[in-house]
């Protein structure tokens, strides 16, 4: 790529769609046609009831199409710097998401947090509640989840019959989760179907209140939705049954993945592709900086205070405190709403739409935080989601502003939405399709580090919580890849290769999180390598690519303008590292 300094400054009045943007738009167009769920996703109309076809021939065809819009892409000319970036970006993406299809591994994929067990449920949760025949498509999803359960079924038998099988931990976590779905009476669809209200979201079905002020559905819709759920429940039960009768007794008990199926993996997350024992080594020291860095905050907290200590002392201050969920989301909302403000026009540009940001608490009680992008119109704003498991009941203002920064802005909401907002700049592909968990994670972990650049954690207690966070995201590098390719532990921290049960020790050590959560996190590096340590690493990618530029500006002799470099970088859209840097630099 070349004369890319110019790319994100393109507006709509001097560029016309190309023959690139063509191809982009196709592909993602076909791409939808066999994903609905992505398109429920993305808020796009049409297919509302449907799944895509998770067995091994629907694998198939996504391939095809990736394949067949490679060959055109092979042989495009970019017209504009812009071009140049689509190319790159799609090149990367496609060729990546055939090796995986290639290595097999896609048609094994069971984990306790990213795989269609989950994501055949989740997608509920973005489906709009407010008339009748919304609620008419969430029956009919709900009808088609026992055929969307037996394609999933037939791509993992098809991959257990080739010796891929996800990790016997994996498997068995995911067989609670999908009888915890199908639980009569209190299970996930057993309550969509007795809590459905007209306007009524699932998260807040749990408030009578709200409950009893909203309309009853329509007699005809409520049986059709009954009968969906129902089906669905009993599906998942027979899932979870084939699980275990089936997958489990051909699971390895081992959940390190080994070197050359983590390479790939942490490719896909990245963009880039990283010397992982250079990696590893980086994570160590940057874990040791950070607690050393926590220990001098410690300090100004109590002195003479540990970092535990000091963390008994933020606990114990009455105004840091939290109680009910209900108290957690106002909290959330308010520090959004600031921060938007505060940002607004000042470090970023935000347009109109990306000014609303909606905090939830999610329907679900499998613990983490996490963020779901606007609709393409924007009728749907995006939000942030907080997934509270169940008995945490208290929180902390302290160790919980970081996180706030890092889903909503200047973190995932500003990145994603500005994305999909930038329809004059970026085809549908780049707006909407393209998410690199490097990129995306790696900005958000960025703009926590910003927020304290900015003076928004000047106070020590939420300085603290800062630290903690990234203190966490650097274990996660040390464990993700030690654990993986079985590297020798640090000293600091024990003798020999690391196992899952050193490691789980190690994580209670750095993760600052409850029990319940520790062991969610816990399953969730060991079942999708690769994707935890690209918070870290996405981060300091980030990082060296603005100290370059920060670096070029100054021997350049003209200052280095941060608004720019955001406007910039955001205006991109998600891409792969690598291409980030070309696009950036040159």
């Amino acid at each position: 790529m070349t004369q890319n300094r110019d790319e994100t400054t393109t507006t709509a009045a001097h560029r016309e769609p190309t023959a690139v943007d063509s191809i982009a738009d196709s592909y993602t167009a076909r791409l939808l046609a066999l994903d609905p769920s992505l398109a429920t996703e993305l808020g796009f109309p049409g297919r509302e009831t449907e799944y895509p076809d998770y067995s091994p021939a629907g694998h198939e065809a996504k391939a095809a199409l990736a394949r067949a819009t490679l060959a055109e892409l092979n042989t495009a000319t970019a017209a504009d710097p812009t071009d140049e970036v689509t190319l790159d970006a799609m090149r990367e993406r496609l060729g990546l998401a055939l090796e995986i299809h290639e290595s097999g591994w896609k048609l094994a994929q069971l984990n306790n947090i990213e795989s269609p067990a989950q994501g055949i449920r989740a997608i509920f949760d973005l489906m709009p509640t407010d008339t009748a025949e919304q609620w008419g498509h969430i029956a009919g999803r709900a009808a088609n989840v026992p055929a969307a359960l037996d394609g999933y079924l037939a791509s993992l038998r098809a991959a257990a019959a080739d010796g891929r099988v996800a990790a016997a931990r994996q498997v068995r976590t995911v067989v609670g989760q999908a009888r915890a779905y199908a639980e009569p009476g209190t299970g996930f669809f057993a309550q969509l179907a007795a809590d459905a209200r007209l306007g009524q979201a699932p998260e807040r079905a749990a408030s009578s209140t709200a409950h009893d002020a909203a309309a009853p559905l329509p007699d005809d819709v409520a049986e059709a939705l009954s009968r969906g759920c129902e089906a669905a429940s009993r599906a998942y039960a027979a899932f979870a049954d084939a699980l275990e009768a089936e997958l489990l007794p051909q699971a390895p008990e081992k959940d390190a993945v080994g070197r050359e199926r983590y390479a790939l993996a942490s490719r896909e997350f990245l963009g880039a592709a990283v010397d992982l024992e250079e990696t590893y080594a980086w994570g160590v020291e940057e874990l040791d900086r950070l607690i050393q860095e926590q220990e001098r905050v410690a300090e100004e907290i109590r002195p003479g205070a540990s970092v535990e200590e000091a963390k008994a002392v933020l606990n114990a201050d009455a105004s840091r405190q939290l109680k009910g969920t209900d108290a957690l989301r106002a909290w959330m909302q308010r520090l959004s709403d600031r921060a938007i403000a505060d940002l607004a026009d000042t470090h970023f540009d935000i347009p109109a739409p990306l000014r609303t940001l909606e905090c939830r608490i999610a329907p679900t009680h499998e613990g983490g935080i996490y963020y779901t992008g606007p609709s393409d119109d924007f009728s749907r704003p995006g939000r942030m989601w907080w997934s509270v498991p169940t008995g945490d009941d208290s929180f902390t203002t302290w160790s919980e502003t970081t996180t706030v920064y890092h889903e909503g802005v200047p973190g995932h909401h500003l990145q994603v939405g500005t994305a999909t907002y930038r329809r004059d700049m970026l085809n549908a592909w780049r707006r909407t399709i393209c998410w690199v968990s490097g990129h995306g994670e790696g900005w958000a972990l960025y703009a926590e580090k910003l927020m304290e650049e900015l003076g928004y954690l000047s106070d020590p207690g939420d300085r603290m919580g800062m630290l903690d966070m990234q203190r966490m995201r650097a274990a996660r590098v040390v464990f993700d890849i030690g654990v993986h390719l079985e590297l020798e532990m640090p000293g600091r921290w024990g003798t020999g290769p690391w196992t899952p049960e050193k490691g789980y020790s190690f994580l209670r050590a750095n993760l600052p999180i409850s029990e319940g959560q520790l062991r969610f996190e816990f399953t969730r590096y060991l079942g999708w390598p690769g994707q935890a340590p690209s918070y870290k690493v996405g981060q300091r990618l980030w990082e060296q690519i603005r100290a370059d530029l920060a670096e070029r500006a100054e021997t350049a002799g003209h200052g280095f303008d941060l608004k720019e470099f955001h406007t910039r970088a955001l205006n991109l859209g998600s891409v792969g590292l690598d291409t980030l840097r070309r696009a950036l630099l040159g």
